[in-house]
């Protein structure tokens, strides 16, 4: 990721992950030493990231991604990535292995 910013490439970041970052990083966390709201209004102001919205057609990609993941936020976060075509930067293990989207691990 920051090969890309320092490229001055934009990053996407799906609407979905902002919400996962609130509730992983939100009130009395002690994961960031940067306030949520403070990292939120960053990802929102920065112009080296653009939010992916949540629209019909990822909706669509996530029905049609079956059984293949589990997890809401995943199956919106691949699905995202698979309509913008976008490769997708994770740790997560479960979509790695799904390849249903190409990684950048």
């Amino acid at each position: 990721m920051r090969d890309a910013i320092r490229r001055r490439e934009p990053v996407a970041v799906s609407a979905i992950t902002l919400l996962e970052i609130a509730i992983l990083l939100g009130e009395g966390s002690t994961r960031s030493e940067i306030p949520v709201r403070e990292l939120l209004s960053e990802l929102e102001s920065n112009p080296a990231f653009q939010i992916a919205p949540l629209t019909v057609h990822v909706a669509a990609e996530v029905a049609a991604l079956g059984g293949s993941l589990r997890d809401p936020a995943d199956r919106a976060i691949v699905s995202t990535a698979r309509v913008r075509k976008l490769r997708l930067l994770t740790s997560d293990q479960r979509i790695i292995d799904s390849k249903l989207v190409p990684v950048v691990a």
